[in-house]
């Protein structure tokens, strides 16, 4: 397939990485310090920015410091991060400038996983977040 674009931005978690067994690992073991269900907590996790799964859990007082210890788990733990099929051959036939990430992870976390693929860090790195949500996390 041909594209002609001056620019692309891609989101990094299942677009770029596959870290499906990392982010399940690491809400397992947030669930269990925290005494919640994981399997609850994963039905509704994925795709979600972590804050909002934790304001959903926790009093609004706590969701700071619990985001900050899963962000911890996380970058601790990036066994199984890896580039998804022809990602990596992709991203070395464009032009560096000309692409980017637009996420809702948070940045430390999406460049280690980027890292932790293999692949390159973009210059243009932009976080994504709903206008009113508060940014815990970041």
């Amino acid at each position: 397939m041909e594209l002609r674009a001056k620019a692309l931005l891609f989101d990094i978690d299942g677009t770029l990485v596959d870290s499906t067994p990392a982010v399940e690992r690491t809400w397992r073991t947030w669930a269990e310090r925290y005494g919640f269900d994981a399997a609850r907590i994963l039905a509704q996790s994925h795709g979600r920015r972590t804050e909002d799964v934790v304001s959903m859990l926790l009093p609004a007082d706590q969701v700071d410091e619990a985001c900050a210890v899963l962000l911890e788990m996380e970058l601790a733990d990036l066994d199984g991060v890896v580039a998804l099929p022809g990602v990596s051959s992709m991203l070395q036939g464009l032009v560096a400038q000309r692409w980017g990430v637009v996420t809702s992870g948070g940045a430390q976390l999406m460049r280690a996983r980027l890292t932790a693929a293999g692949l390159p860090s973009p210059q243009v790195f932009r976080l994504f977040a709903i206008e009113g949500v508060g940014q815990h996390c970041r």
